[in-house]
């Protein structure tokens, strides 16, 4: 699955990637390409840097594919470090990470908790639309570390 997927996308796999707009850039880590877990899939995993006192205030990733148990967790990840958040980072680097995606998928999926309301607040500011409340099921990672909505 991994050789089709960077298949697909290995015009942005080559490319050295600063993603940025006027307040954050991100900062490509690193390239996940393979998995000892058969359900994860190739992803790119961005530092975000605010600009103006170049500090690293969070990371995200943007994960290409979907296969039933990457569902749960979407095709975007974010984390805001606490004393960066309410600044809207998050929606930022999404936004940003939704610019690379379009060229090489035909939908993204974002995922959170419904008691996250930073996160809801995120995602709605990216003008997603809801497709849906599902239960994550027992044995999920998501599930075992308290998420199972």
């Amino acid at each position: 699955m991994f050789k089709a997927i960077i298949e697909k996308i290995k015009v942005i796999w080559a490319q050295s990637l600063v993603l940025e707009n006027e307040q954050i850039k991100l900062l490509l880590v690193h390239r996940i390409t393979s998995s000892a877990q058969p359900h994860w899939l190739p992803s790119l995993v961005f530092d975000i840097e605010e600009k103006h006192s170049g500090e690293i205030v969070g990371r995200c990733d943007l994960r290409f594919g979907m296969n039933p148990y990457m569902r749960y967790m979407g095709n975007i990840g974010y984390t805001i470090y606490p004393p960066f958040r309410g600044h809207y980072y998050a929606a930022q680097a999404s936004a940003l990470l939704l610019e690379l995606a379009q060229d090489s998928m035909d939908e993204v999926i974002i995922t959170c908790s419904p008691d996250n309301i930073a996160s809801v607040k995120t995602i709605e500011r990216l003008g997603a639309i809801l497709l849906g409340v599902e239960v994550v099921p027992e044995g999920h990672e998501l599930h075992v570390h308290g998420e199972g909505i």
